[in-house]
């Protein structure tokens, strides 16, 4: 568009100019490349308007010129940015997808490893309430503190109560620590 504007605008100047010129001999119609097409036009322009004798129109046209080709280069490497963007937002997209679902994957095995705990405490909820007090003492002295406050934290509070009495008074303060603190 910006092409046809300066060709009409340079056709009716250089129209009025040569008004009084014979009429043009018939003009053999030929194919050109873009960048020949660029190059040909220059030149021509240069040529009609140096016919002209204004230096300073032959100026302007060939920089208006420029500016088109340097517009048309930006405009090609602003397409390519846009193009690249396009390709690195779907490659983030693609990442992201693939992130959540392996997040997925590992909160069902959290849940899993979870439920699997719990069922453990259960089991064992269930075998130190069977046990005599001295019994589930000893056994709960010496196991892993976290466990015993869980399954502790099972057991009916006249159990714990005899439990804790039976223990030794350093692990049975521990314990009732955790006991007191533990996150539910």
């Amino acid at each position: 568009m910006k092409k046809s504007f300066l060709l009409i605008f340079l056709l009716m100047f250089t129209g009025t100019a040569f008004s009084n010129q014979a009429p043009e001999t018939k003009i053999e119609e030929k194919k050109y490349t873009e960048t020949e097409f660029n190059t040909k036009l220059s030149d021509a322009l240069g040529k009609k308007l140096k016919h002209l004798g204004k230096g300073q129109i032959e100026e302007l046209s060939k920089e208006l010129l420029d500016k088109e080709r340097e517009l048309k280069a930006k405009e090609i490497l602003l397409e390519k940015k846009e193009e690249q963007l396009k390709i690195s937002t779907e490659e983030f997209k693609k990442k992201l997808q693939e992130f959540q679902e392996r997040q997925s994957r590992l909160i069902v095995c959290l849940d899993d490893i979870e439920k699997q705990e719990s069922e453990r405490v259960g089991h064992m909820v269930e075998t130190v309430s069977g046990m005599r007090p001295q019994n589930a003492a000893d056994v709960l002295s010496v196991q892993d503190s976290e466990i015993s406050v869980k399954i502790l934290s099972q057991l009916p509070s006249d159990k714990v109560a005899k439990i804790f009495n039976l223990m030794n008074k350093e692990v049975s303060a521990r314990l009732q620590k955790q006991y007191l603190t533990m996150k539910k």
